[in-house]
């Protein structure tokens, strides 16, 4: 990939994603909310595109993201949000940007989902049962998309400094992983088509990341 659109790009996987895809050669252009965090997008190396996603149509996402050659989505409406922006945010800002990307002509899609997505919650906690439900449509809907798409599931993310090891799968042991390992993941999809159509399971482990992804690709 030569340039790539970040939706959600304050956040803190995000961040780890412009200083990896920064270190690779690879231009991209950063969605943020207000100008605070689209310094920070210039401070690493890539465009700041102002827009709220959540209250934007398509429309005006896909003049953003014009020129790209495909979208990261990584956005999410926070732990201390409530159950309305989980809807609206973790998902239809996530469908939103399907559209957008279908608009300007980009092929490629890789969404960062939550480990657990599609098992059955309880309902105890609502916030945590509108989060997962939120995910789960999301991907559901990326899935029937017609786009080139690849969804990560991470476990539970840490600031901890990344090892470059994981364990990758259809489904993983519940677990947790380094924001910086997700986003080398995700940079390392970006590069291998052959990851399109794939939704993975990810947490730490002890394969490296790039022999993670060639089992899986070789195997599928």
């Amino acid at each position: 990939m030569s340039r790539v659109a970040i939706i959600g790009a304050h956040g803190k996987v995000a961040q780890q994603l412009m200083r990896v895809l920064y270190d690779l050669g690879d231009d991209f252009v950063g969605i943020v909310r207000n100008d605070e965090h689209a310094d920070d997008v210039y401070r690493l190396g890539g465009e700041g595109v102002l827009l709220d996603v959540e209250k934007s149509e398509p429309e005006a996402l896909a003049a953003a993201i014009a020129g790209c050659d495909a979208v990261v989505f990584t956005a999410g409406a926070g732990a201390g949000s409530g159950i309305e922006r989980k809807r609206t945010v973790d998902y239809g800002g996530s469908v939103k940007a399907q559209k957008a990307a279908a608009l300007a002509g980009i092929r490629r899609f890789v969404q960062v989902s939550a480990w657990g997505a599609d098992a059955p919650v309880d309902g105890s906690d609502p916030v945590w049962t509108a989060y997962i439900e939120a995910k789960r449509d999301a991907d559901a809907a990326l899935r029937d998309s017609g786009l080139e798409w690849t969804i990560l599931r991470p476990g539970g993310l840490t600031t901890e400094e990344g090892t470059g090891r994981i364990t990758l799968g259809d489904s993983v042991p519940r677990g947790s992983i380094a924001r910086e390992d997700v986003a080398r993941l995700i940079a390392l999809t970006l590069h291998e088509p052959a990851t399109a159509g794939h939704q993975w399971e990810v947490i730490s482990g002890e394969s490296s990341i790039e022999d993670a992804v060639r089992a899986l690709v070789a195997s599928a």
